[in-house]
Order: structure tokens, then C-alpha cells, then sequence
């Protein structure tokens, strides 16, 4: 058989026929697999994300439901000037283009006033340093209470009339009152001095009897 009457029709009917059978199926094949994929990843079908800002979490959730999207809260943040438990920030985003049943993660403005740790400042700040430490930590300072010492050198601070100690917590934004020294401070005499020490058992003066072993 010659190529010519290879590739003739009449000469070769069957041949043919299967061939085209068989890209038919071919070409069918490809549309109904990307037809399927259309279908399973919902190809442009698309929703817009609606501003949920400002929200409560009930509030949101609804109108992410409306639009086929869900809603998970993932984290939170404190802006004291916002009402507590309202969306603060979402992603994606508001006006992107998501799939329909696509999770939104929302941040919310905490329902707690976070706590936070007192900077050190007694005996260690004046009073001009020990405002500022107050400020940039996040709180207000709402009274100085003047006690006996050295003039404008902090002491102490306290919260709702409780000294604190270091490390201690308050809520952020909370006011605290410092101990500040007016001045009037008298170093105490060496009889005072000799009153704080501890006397040595056995001995009322201190000197016999003290072990002098570390010497």
C-alpha cells in the first residue's frame, strides 16, 4: 500500500473514522475536566467582603452569613476609645473578592482591660522622670502625695490607696498616685542609726560575743 493510498479516505474509511472517534473523545475529555474543576472550585463565583468594622461579633457573623462567608475571631486588641467586644480589623479585607464559604478572621477590642506592669520608679526617679516613665507606659498620673524627704524625689506609687510593689499589675490607662518627697527631709541622727542594727545575742552592746569567723 503507497502512502497516498495510506492517507486515502475511501481506501482507509475505517481507519478514519476511528481516528476521529477517538479526538472526539479526546476533546470531550478536556472540556468535562475543566468543566468539573469550574464547578468544584466555583470559578467566578465571587463575593465582595462587607464592612463589618465597628460591629459586635453577633452583629458580624450575620453579615458575613448573608453574604456565604463565615466568621472566626483569631485575636484581639485594646483601643480604650472603642466599645469592647466591636470588630476592629478583618481579613481578608473589606471590598476584596472571596470564594462563597471562605472564613473571614476577625480582631476584636478586648472585653478585659488588659493588665499591666508598673515601671519602677521609687528611689530611683524625680518626680519630672517619674511622669513621663507614667505616661509612655500607658497611665495617668491623678495625684503626688507629698510625704517627708528629699524635695521632689519619688518613694512609692499606689493604686486606689495600695502601695505597690515591683512588678505589680494595674489595669492599662489606670491613674496612680505618687509619693513624691516635699523637702523637709532630716537625715537621722547616729542614735537612730544605732537603733536600726541588731543586736548580737548575749551581748548589749554589739561588740562581744559576734562571730568572727568570716574574717
Amino acid at each position: 500500500m503507497t502512502i497516498k493510498e495510506f492517507f486515502s479516505w475511501k481506501a482507509n474509511k475505517r481507519f478514519w473514522l476511528n481516528l476521529v472517534a477517538m479526538a472526539l473523545v479526546v476533546v470531550a475529555a478536556l472540556f468535562g475536566t475543566m468543566k468539573g474543576l469550574d464547578i468544584y472550585t466555583r470559578h467566578g463565583e465571587t463575593v465582595t467582603v462587607p464592612d463589618i468594622k465597628g460591629m459586635t461579633v453577633t452583629q458580624a457573623s450575620q453579615a458575613l452569613l448573608d453574604n456565604k462567608l463565615k466568621a472566626m475571631v483569631v485575636d484581639s486588641s485594646y483601643i480604650k476609645s472603642e466599645p469592647a467586644g466591636i470588630i476592629l480589623e478583618l481579613k481578608p479585607g473589606v471590598g476584596e473578592k472571596v470564594k462563597e464559604g471562605r472564613t473571614i478572621y476577625l480582631t476584636i477590642n478586648t472585653l478585659n482591660i488588659p493588665l499591666k506592669e508598673v515601671p519602677d520608679l521609687a528611689d530611683n526617679s524625680s518626680l519630672r522622670e517619674a511622669e513621663m516613665k507614667v505616661q509612655a507606659a500607658g497611665f495617668k498620673l491623678d495625684n503626688v502625695e507629698f510625704i517627708s524627704g528629699e524635695k521632689d524625689w519619688v518613694y512609692g506609687v499606689k493604686y486606689q490607696g495600695r502601695l505597690l510593689a515591683i512588678g505589680d499589675k494595674i489595669p492599662l490607662g489606670a491613674g496612680v498616685t505618687l509619693m513624691v518627697g516635699d523637702g523637709n527631709y532630716e537625715a537621722p541622727d547616729s542614735d537612730a542609726i544605732d537603733s536600726l542594727r541588731t543586736e548580737q545575742p548575749g551581748d548589749e552592746t554589739g561588740t562581744e560575743g559576734q562571730d568572727d569567723s568570716w574574717f
